[in-house]
């Protein structure tokens, strides 16, 4: 029977990559839930039975053929080599090994052939980058891109459930106390003291702002600088220019993005159409004369990235629009990492 660890079993990512193992037959295999320390001893269900979390490493001595990770870059930094080492093969979703050259950066419709059977570490990449490359891989191969600008409106539960927890807080405070939007943080923290804990430096509920991951010295954050390197890592592109600006939004069904992309050469908009159209895990919604066009809402809960407002930029030559959106925590994370398992699988 195929043993397969999921390491960070009980996070926001990891119930969700339990899920899809159920949906995409993986039921019967052994499952080894791991988690920290705080955590061992719980139960989860799986597939109509109770699995009892342990320790990561009572996971490595248990020598699964497979382990999937959604625990951070420092657990995946310390932990996925020893999986390696006992043989295992490690889909890490943390950004750890992802600009690593010797390890392998896959959106499996994409670019599984850059996985060999010596592979023993595969990064699955950051829930932004995947919907962006899916929906633009056959363009790039037809026309080939010269340039792309992204801006994206990021779901809170990219940051877990932390962040679920803050929204909500929120949004219960200000419906029940009637305070104005603008007075909303301030008053939590100053009535709720410890036991409110934000995840963000900004209130999010009636609110957005452009602040995904750190902050670095040029101005850009962690989450805008992954989106350029992940992009040309996994289209094999390196000179592929992009520019990114991230912003989290309160909404938890999913990421949308505004992409603008320059090809090299002129395009068909037409055949632009048409190669998305044909792209596996990509659905065209595109119908704005009936005001049909993809939202968080129509993602939530699916695997597929859906793509509209597909129109030519007027303002220069070999320019087109995109509007694109996935559910980040399927497609963008537990989806595309358990697709990788079964193509490994086959």
């Amino acid at each position: 029977m195929m043993k397969i660890a999921v390491v960070g079993a009980t996070g926001l990512v990891g119930g969700v990559m339990l899920k899809v193992l159920q949906e995409r037959g993986f039921a019967e295999c052994e499952i080894l839930a791991a988690a920290s320390p705080k955590s061992v001893g719980k139960e989860i269900d799986f597939a109509g039975r109770k699995l009892r979390v342990m320790g990561v490493e009572d996971a490595i001595a248990a020598h699964p053929q497979y382990a999937i990770f959604s625990a951070g870059a420092s657990t995946s930094r310390q932990y996925a080599p020893q999986f390696a080492a006992v043989g295992c093969t490690v889909i890490d979703n943390s950004s750890c090994w992802r600009m690593h050259d010797d390890v392998p950066l896959v959106v499996p419709e994409i670019n599984i052939d850059t996985v060999t059977p010596d592979t023993r570490i595969i990064a699955n990449p950051n829930c932004s980058t995947i919907q962006l490359v899916l929906a633009v891989s056959r363009l790039h191969r037809r026309w080939r891109i010269r340039r792309m600008v992204v801006s994206t409106y990021q779901s809170i539960t990219g940051t877990g459930i932390k962040a679920v927890r803050q929204l909500e807080a929120e949004e219960d405070y200000f419906f029940r106390n009637e305070v104005a939007s603008s007075q909303l943080r301030p008053t939590i923290e100053k009535e709720l003291g410890e036991s409110y804990q934000p995840a963000y430096p900004c209130q999010i509920f009636r609110n957005l702002f452009p602040h995904g991951g750190d902050f670095l010295p040029d101005g850009y954050t962690t989450e805008e600088e992954k989106l350029v390197n992940e992009s040309r890592k996994i289209l094999g592109a390196p000179d592929i220019m992009v520019s990114a600006t991230v912003a989290r939004v309160p909404v938890v069904g999913g990421h949308s993005e505004s992409v603008n992309v320059e090809f090299c050469e002129e395009y068909n908009l037409d055949e632009a159409r048409r190669l998305m159209a044909e792209t596996p895990g990509v659905t065209l919604c595109d119908d704005p004369a009936h005001n049909l066009y993809p939202t968080p809402v129509m993602a939530h809960n699916k695997d597929d990235v859906f793509v509209g407002r597909i129109r030519r930029d007027p303002s220069q030559p070999r320019t087109l629009n995109l509007w694109v959106v996935s559910d980040n925590l399927r497609k963008g994370a537990a989806t595309n990492a358990i697709q990788i398992l079964q193509q490994l699988t086959k």
